[in-house]
Protein backbone atom coordinates (compact mmCIF):
# COMPACT_ATOMS: atom_id res chain seq x y z
CA UNK A 1 0.00 0.00 0.00
CA UNK A 2 1.26 3.48 -0.90
CA UNK A 3 0.93 6.26 1.70
CA UNK A 4 -0.44 9.45 0.13
CA UNK A 5 -1.49 12.90 1.33
CA UNK A 6 -3.26 16.08 0.25
CA UNK A 7 -2.38 19.55 1.49
CA UNK A 8 -5.22 21.79 2.69
CA UNK A 9 -5.06 25.30 1.22
CA UNK A 10 -7.03 28.15 2.83
CA UNK A 11 -7.14 31.61 1.28
CA UNK A 12 -9.30 34.72 1.57
CA UNK A 13 -8.51 37.59 -0.78
CA UNK A 14 -8.36 38.60 -4.42
CA UNK A 15 -7.93 36.18 -7.29
CA UNK A 16 -4.60 37.74 -8.24
CA UNK A 17 -3.26 37.34 -4.72
CA UNK A 18 -4.55 33.76 -4.58
CA UNK A 19 -2.76 32.97 -7.83
CA UNK A 20 0.44 34.61 -6.62
CA UNK A 21 0.29 32.70 -3.33
CA UNK A 22 -0.24 29.39 -5.12
CA UNK A 23 2.59 30.15 -7.51
CA UNK A 24 5.00 30.65 -4.62
CA UNK A 25 3.78 27.43 -3.00
CA UNK A 26 4.30 25.21 -6.04
CA UNK A 27 7.47 26.83 -7.39
CA UNK A 28 10.27 24.24 -7.60
CA UNK A 29 8.04 21.47 -6.20
CA UNK A 30 7.92 17.87 -7.37
CA UNK A 31 4.59 18.62 -9.07
CA UNK A 32 6.13 21.27 -11.30
CA UNK A 33 9.28 19.26 -12.01
CA UNK A 34 7.34 16.09 -12.85
CA UNK A 35 4.87 17.92 -15.06
CA UNK A 36 7.73 19.57 -16.95
CA UNK A 37 9.09 16.10 -17.72
CA UNK A 38 5.61 14.93 -18.68
CA UNK A 39 5.49 17.63 -21.35
CA UNK A 40 9.00 16.66 -22.53
CA UNK A 41 7.66 13.22 -23.49
CA UNK A 42 4.05 14.04 -24.35
CA UNK A 43 4.49 16.63 -27.06
CA UNK A 44 2.20 19.54 -26.18
CA UNK A 45 -0.54 20.20 -28.70
CA UNK A 46 -1.10 23.76 -27.54
CA UNK A 47 -1.06 26.68 -29.91
CA UNK A 48 -3.65 29.17 -28.68
CA UNK A 49 -3.23 32.93 -28.59
CA UNK A 50 -3.17 34.53 -25.13
CA UNK A 51 -5.86 37.04 -26.12
CA UNK A 52 -8.21 34.26 -27.24
CA UNK A 53 -7.88 32.45 -23.90
CA UNK A 54 -8.29 35.68 -21.95
CA UNK A 55 -11.47 36.62 -23.79
CA UNK A 56 -13.15 33.23 -23.35
CA UNK A 57 -12.22 32.93 -19.64
CA UNK A 58 -13.34 36.48 -18.86
CA UNK A 59 -16.65 35.78 -20.57
CA UNK A 60 -17.50 33.13 -17.96
CA UNK A 61 -15.35 33.75 -14.86
CA UNK A 62 -13.16 36.88 -15.10
CA UNK A 63 -11.57 36.37 -11.69
CA UNK A 64 -9.82 33.23 -12.89
CA UNK A 65 -7.86 35.22 -15.48
CA UNK A 66 -6.50 37.38 -12.66
CA UNK A 67 -5.55 34.20 -10.79
CA UNK A 68 -3.59 33.06 -13.84
CA UNK A 69 -1.79 36.42 -13.90
CA UNK A 70 -0.85 35.93 -10.26
CA UNK A 71 0.53 32.48 -11.04
CA UNK A 72 2.52 33.93 -13.95
CA UNK A 73 4.12 36.61 -11.79
CA UNK A 74 4.99 34.30 -8.89
CA UNK A 75 6.38 31.52 -11.11
CA UNK A 76 8.11 33.99 -13.45
CA UNK A 77 6.92 32.01 -16.45
CA UNK A 78 5.77 33.25 -19.85
CA UNK A 79 1.98 33.39 -20.01
CA UNK A 80 1.87 30.69 -22.71
CA UNK A 81 3.37 28.15 -20.29
CA UNK A 82 0.95 29.22 -17.55
CA UNK A 83 -1.99 28.70 -19.92
CA UNK A 84 -0.66 25.33 -21.09
CA UNK A 85 -0.37 24.12 -17.48
CA UNK A 86 -3.26 25.86 -15.73
CA UNK A 87 -5.50 27.60 -18.29
CA UNK A 88 -7.84 24.65 -18.88
CA UNK A 89 -8.69 25.74 -22.44
CA UNK A 90 -7.89 23.63 -25.53
CA UNK A 91 -5.47 21.40 -23.65
CA UNK A 92 -5.35 17.56 -23.84
CA UNK A 93 -6.98 15.37 -21.19
CA UNK A 94 -6.54 11.65 -20.61
CA UNK A 95 -9.31 9.12 -19.96
CA UNK A 96 -10.60 8.54 -16.40
CA UNK A 97 -13.37 6.79 -14.46
CA UNK A 98 -15.48 8.13 -11.54
CA UNK A 99 -18.86 7.36 -9.94
CA UNK A 100 -21.42 9.75 -8.40
CA UNK A 101 -24.45 9.08 -6.21
CA UNK A 102 -26.93 11.62 -4.83
CA UNK A 103 -29.70 11.25 -2.28
CA UNK A 104 -31.55 13.11 0.43
CA UNK A 105 -29.11 15.79 1.58
CA UNK A 106 -25.94 14.45 -0.07
CA UNK A 107 -23.78 13.99 -3.14
CA UNK A 108 -21.05 11.32 -2.83
CA UNK A 109 -18.38 11.01 -5.48
CA UNK A 110 -15.45 8.68 -6.27
CA UNK A 111 -12.64 10.33 -8.20
CA UNK A 112 -11.03 7.61 -10.33
CA UNK A 113 -7.94 8.63 -12.27
CA UNK A 114 -4.17 8.22 -12.75
CA UNK A 115 -1.86 8.96 -9.74
CA UNK A 116 0.68 10.65 -12.05
CA UNK A 117 -1.83 13.51 -12.48
CA UNK A 118 -3.03 13.84 -8.86
CA UNK A 119 -1.53 16.97 -7.29
CA UNK A 120 -2.79 16.46 -3.73
CA UNK A 121 -4.33 19.85 -2.93
CA UNK A 122 -7.73 20.63 -1.35
CA UNK A 123 -8.51 24.35 -1.55
CA UNK A 124 -10.82 26.61 0.42
CA UNK A 125 -11.05 29.96 -1.38
CA UNK A 126 -13.17 32.98 -0.43
CA UNK A 127 -12.65 35.69 -3.08
CA UNK A 128 -12.95 39.36 -2.17
CA UNK A 129 -13.13 40.65 -5.75
CA UNK A 130 -15.55 38.42 -7.70
CA UNK A 131 -17.29 35.06 -7.52
CA UNK A 132 -18.53 32.73 -4.78
CA UNK A 133 -16.47 31.01 -2.11
CA UNK A 134 -15.67 27.38 -2.97
CA UNK A 135 -14.09 24.29 -1.45
CA UNK A 136 -12.80 21.23 -3.28
CA UNK A 137 -9.80 19.27 -4.54
CA UNK A 138 -7.79 21.03 -7.22
CA UNK A 139 -6.69 19.78 -10.63
CA UNK A 140 -4.11 21.74 -12.63
CA UNK A 141 -4.12 24.17 -9.67
CA UNK A 142 -6.91 26.41 -11.01
CA UNK A 143 -9.42 23.63 -11.77
CA UNK A 144 -11.64 21.62 -9.42
CA UNK A 145 -12.30 17.88 -9.64
CA UNK A 146 -15.45 18.31 -7.54
CA UNK A 147 -16.59 20.72 -4.84
CA UNK A 148 -19.24 22.88 -3.22
CA UNK A 149 -19.75 26.62 -3.06
CA UNK A 150 -21.07 29.02 -0.42
CA UNK A 151 -24.68 28.61 -1.68
CA UNK A 152 -24.59 24.82 -1.33
CA UNK A 153 -24.20 24.02 -5.03
CA UNK A 154 -22.15 20.82 -5.43
CA UNK A 155 -20.62 19.47 -8.65
CA UNK A 156 -18.73 16.43 -9.85
CA UNK A 157 -17.93 15.12 -13.33
CA UNK A 158 -17.47 11.73 -14.96
CA UNK A 159 -15.50 10.94 -18.10
CA UNK A 160 -17.13 9.74 -21.34
CA UNK A 161 -14.54 10.01 -24.14
CA UNK A 162 -11.80 12.10 -25.74
CA UNK A 163 -12.68 11.55 -29.39
CA UNK A 164 -13.11 14.54 -31.69
CA UNK A 165 -12.19 17.29 -29.16
CA UNK A 166 -13.53 20.78 -29.69
CA UNK A 167 -12.32 24.34 -28.99
CA UNK A 168 -13.44 24.56 -25.38
CA UNK A 169 -12.63 24.11 -21.71
CA UNK A 170 -11.57 20.85 -20.04
CA UNK A 171 -13.62 19.33 -17.23
CA UNK A 172 -11.74 20.65 -14.18
CA UNK A 173 -11.84 24.26 -15.39
CA UNK A 174 -15.54 23.91 -16.18
CA UNK A 175 -16.09 22.60 -12.66
CA UNK A 176 -14.30 25.61 -11.17
CA UNK A 177 -16.23 28.10 -13.29
CA UNK A 178 -19.62 26.61 -12.44
CA UNK A 179 -18.93 26.52 -8.70
CA UNK A 180 -17.57 30.06 -8.68
CA UNK A 181 -20.37 31.70 -10.65
CA UNK A 182 -23.62 29.71 -10.14
CA UNK A 183 -25.95 29.74 -7.12
CA UNK A 184 -28.05 26.63 -7.76
CA UNK A 185 -28.67 23.71 -10.10
CA UNK A 186 -30.75 25.78 -12.51
CA UNK A 187 -27.97 28.31 -13.01
CA UNK A 188 -25.40 25.51 -13.24
CA UNK A 189 -27.36 23.71 -15.96
CA UNK A 190 -27.76 26.94 -17.91
CA UNK A 191 -24.01 27.61 -17.78
CA UNK A 192 -23.12 24.04 -18.77
CA UNK A 193 -25.41 24.40 -21.79
CA UNK A 194 -23.64 27.64 -22.75
CA UNK A 195 -19.96 26.97 -22.10
CA UNK A 196 -17.78 25.42 -24.86
CA UNK A 197 -16.66 21.85 -24.07
CA UNK A 198 -13.29 20.42 -25.08
CA UNK A 199 -14.19 16.77 -24.41
CA UNK A 200 -17.23 14.62 -23.58
CA UNK A 201 -18.12 14.47 -19.87
CA UNK A 202 -21.20 14.22 -17.67
CA UNK A 203 -21.54 16.90 -14.99
CA UNK A 204 -23.68 16.11 -11.94
CA UNK A 205 -24.98 19.19 -10.13
CA UNK A 206 -26.81 19.06 -6.79
CA UNK A 207 -27.99 21.61 -4.22
CA UNK A 208 -29.99 21.98 -1.01
CA UNK A 209 -33.26 21.40 -2.90
CA UNK A 210 -32.14 17.74 -3.15
CA UNK A 211 -32.55 17.96 -6.93
CA UNK A 212 -29.72 16.56 -9.02
CA UNK A 213 -29.23 16.92 -12.75
CA UNK A 214 -26.75 15.17 -15.00
CA UNK A 215 -25.64 17.33 -17.90
CA UNK A 216 -24.33 15.21 -20.78
CA UNK A 217 -21.89 17.49 -22.57
CA UNK A 218 -19.75 17.06 -25.66
CA UNK A 219 -18.23 19.47 -28.20
CA UNK A 220 -21.22 18.64 -30.43
CA UNK A 221 -24.15 19.02 -28.05
CA UNK A 222 -25.56 19.07 -24.52
CA UNK A 223 -28.47 17.16 -23.01
CA UNK A 224 -29.90 17.32 -19.47
CA UNK A 225 -31.60 14.63 -17.41
CA UNK A 226 -32.64 14.26 -13.77
CA UNK A 227 -31.10 11.25 -12.02
CA UNK A 228 -29.33 10.24 -8.82
CA UNK A 229 -26.61 8.01 -10.33
CA UNK A 230 -23.87 8.68 -12.86
CA UNK A 231 -20.85 6.71 -14.09
CA UNK A 232 -19.06 6.74 -17.45
CA UNK A 233 -21.62 6.50 -20.21
CA UNK A 234 -24.25 8.80 -21.68
CA UNK A 235 -27.92 7.82 -21.58
CA UNK A 236 -29.07 10.36 -24.19
CA UNK A 237 -26.00 11.23 -26.30
CA UNK A 238 -25.31 7.54 -26.84
CA UNK A 239 -23.43 8.10 -30.12
CA UNK A 240 -20.70 9.76 -28.04
CA UNK A 241 -20.14 6.68 -25.85
CA UNK A 242 -17.05 4.49 -25.90
CA UNK A 243 -17.35 0.89 -27.05
CA UNK A 244 -16.45 -0.74 -23.71
CA UNK A 245 -19.09 0.17 -21.12
CA UNK A 246 -19.33 -3.04 -19.08
CA UNK A 247 -17.62 -1.67 -15.95
CA UNK A 248 -19.47 1.65 -16.15
CA UNK A 249 -22.85 -0.10 -16.31
CA UNK A 250 -21.85 -2.56 -13.58
CA UNK A 251 -21.00 0.26 -11.15
CA UNK A 252 -24.22 2.06 -12.04
CA UNK A 253 -26.30 -1.07 -11.41
CA UNK A 254 -24.53 -1.62 -8.08
CA UNK A 255 -25.43 1.87 -6.88
CA UNK A 256 -29.01 1.67 -8.15
CA UNK A 257 -29.63 -1.67 -6.45
CA UNK A 258 -28.07 -0.71 -3.11
CA UNK A 259 -30.53 2.09 -2.21
CA UNK A 260 -28.59 3.59 0.75
CA UNK A 261 -30.83 5.15 3.39
CA UNK A 262 -28.37 7.83 4.53
CA UNK A 263 -25.33 9.82 3.48
CA UNK A 264 -23.21 7.60 5.71
CA UNK A 265 -24.38 4.45 3.92
CA UNK A 266 -23.84 6.08 0.54
CA UNK A 267 -20.30 7.04 1.49
CA UNK A 268 -19.53 3.49 2.60
CA UNK A 269 -21.00 2.12 -0.63
CA UNK A 270 -18.54 4.14 -2.69
CA UNK A 271 -15.52 4.09 -0.38
CA UNK A 272 -15.47 0.50 0.88
CA UNK A 273 -13.21 -1.57 -1.33
CA UNK A 274 -15.49 -4.64 -1.25
CA UNK A 275 -18.80 -2.99 -2.25
CA UNK A 276 -18.21 -3.06 -6.02
CA UNK A 277 -17.92 0.67 -6.80
CA UNK A 278 -14.43 1.51 -5.51
CA UNK A 279 -11.84 0.85 -8.24
CA UNK A 280 -8.18 -0.17 -8.00
CA UNK A 281 -7.36 0.11 -11.71
CA UNK A 282 -4.72 2.79 -11.09
CA UNK A 283 -2.47 1.76 -13.98
CA UNK A 284 -5.49 1.97 -16.32
CA UNK A 285 -6.33 5.61 -15.50
CA UNK A 286 -9.33 4.52 -13.41
CA UNK A 287 -8.31 3.88 -9.79
CA UNK A 288 -10.23 5.56 -6.95
CA UNK A 289 -7.94 8.16 -5.39
CA UNK A 290 -10.48 10.00 -3.25
CA UNK A 291 -14.09 9.79 -2.13
CA UNK A 292 -15.78 13.10 -1.38
CA UNK A 293 -19.15 13.91 0.14
CA UNK A 294 -21.03 17.20 -0.07
CA UNK A 295 -23.99 17.90 2.24
CA UNK A 296 -25.45 21.28 1.20
CA UNK A 297 -28.10 21.42 3.92
CA UNK A 298 -25.52 21.41 6.70
CA UNK A 299 -22.62 22.98 4.83
CA UNK A 300 -20.54 19.88 5.55
CA UNK A 301 -17.85 18.28 3.39
CA UNK A 302 -16.44 14.76 3.78
CA UNK A 303 -13.17 13.67 2.20
CA UNK A 304 -11.15 10.45 2.23
CA UNK A 305 -7.98 9.45 0.39
CA UNK A 306 -8.06 5.78 -0.59
CA UNK A 307 -10.60 3.15 0.44
CA UNK A 308 -12.05 1.72 3.66
CA UNK A 309 -11.57 5.04 5.46
CA UNK A 310 -13.58 7.29 7.73
CA UNK A 311 -13.73 10.69 6.04
CA UNK A 312 -12.21 13.89 7.32
CA UNK A 313 -15.14 16.21 8.04
CA UNK A 314 -15.02 19.92 7.25
CA UNK A 315 -17.51 22.49 8.53
CA UNK A 316 -17.60 24.67 5.43
CA UNK A 317 -20.35 26.87 6.92
CA UNK A 318 -18.08 27.75 9.85
CA UNK A 319 -15.16 28.40 7.50
CA UNK A 320 -17.29 30.85 5.51
CA UNK A 321 -17.86 32.79 8.75
CA UNK A 322 -14.15 33.20 9.34
CA UNK A 323 -13.09 30.07 11.21
CA UNK A 324 -10.05 28.18 9.96
CA UNK A 325 -9.83 24.48 9.24
CA UNK A 326 -7.43 23.09 11.89
CA UNK A 327 -5.81 20.49 9.62
CA UNK A 328 -2.99 21.37 7.25
CA UNK A 329 -3.10 18.06 5.36
CA UNK A 330 -4.97 14.75 4.98
CA UNK A 331 -3.48 11.26 4.71
CA UNK A 332 -4.56 7.97 3.17
CA UNK A 333 -3.30 4.94 1.29
CA UNK A 334 -3.92 3.23 -2.03
CA UNK A 335 -2.90 -0.16 -3.37
CA UNK A 336 -0.63 0.82 -6.25
CA UNK A 337 3.01 1.26 -7.16
CA UNK A 338 2.19 3.99 -9.69
CA UNK A 339 3.93 7.22 -8.58
CA UNK A 340 1.99 10.34 -7.56
CA UNK A 341 3.03 13.61 -9.19
CA UNK A 342 3.26 15.55 -5.88
CA UNK A 343 4.98 12.79 -3.86
CA UNK A 344 7.31 10.73 -6.05
CA UNK A 345 10.25 11.38 -8.33
CA UNK A 346 9.65 9.96 -11.78
CA UNK A 347 5.90 10.59 -11.96
CA UNK A 348 6.06 11.21 -15.69
CA UNK A 349 5.54 9.27 -18.90
CA UNK A 350 8.10 6.77 -20.07
CA UNK A 351 9.48 7.18 -23.57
Amino acid sequence: MKQIHSDIIQFRGSHYDFGFSQGLEIKNTLTVRNRRKQWDVRIPRFDVEEQEVKEVIEKFAPGIWRELEGLRDALEWPMKRVLMEFGGYRVPYKKSGCSILTGEGYMIRNYDYMPKTYEGRFAFFQPTDAGYATAGPTQRITGRMDGMNEHGLALGYTFMNRKRPGPGFICCMIGRMVLETCRDVEEAVAMLERIPHRHSFSYTVFDSSDVSYVVEASPRGVEVRQTSVCTNHFEILTKENRYHLVDSKRRMDTMKQSLPSSAEEAFRLLNDRDKGVFSELYDQWAGTIHTSGYLPGTGTIWFALGGDRSPVEFDFSAWLKGERVPQSFMEGEVDTAVPFVHIDEGAHWSK
